[in-house]
């Protein structure tokens, strides 16, 4: 089943915006406001002063947080794979789901 969306107001450099989000408000505001810091912190920099430009490199810098992010939670279930094999044989036969 769908989660149903709930439209959210949020404030991104000034200007206001009604999003439709199946997250919660809390969320969807939290989430405008790190886009918001992102391309503040970008445009403070003074490399960049076009808003359209400072909003596409913080889109691409989350992009490759989130891509990171990916990678180590990957990497983590790896882990907790190998070791989940590595000590099924100490368990009893019965709890060891083979």
């Amino acid at each position: 089943m769908t989660k149903a969306k709930t439209s959210v107001r949020v404030t991104i450099l000034g200007d206001e915006y009604t999003l439709r989000s199946a997250t919660s408000v809390e969320e969807t505001q939290a989430i405008a406001k790190q886009v918001d810091l992102s391309i503040r912190e970008i445009m403070s920099s003074g490399l960049v002063v076009e808003t359209h430009k400072a909003a596409i490199l913080a889109c691409l810098r989350m992009a490759g947080e989130l891509a990171q992010a990916q990678m180590e939670a990957a990497e983590l279930a790896s882990r907790m794979t190998a070791l989940s094999q590595e000590i099924r044989p100490w368990l009893p036969p019965a709890k060891r789901y083979d």
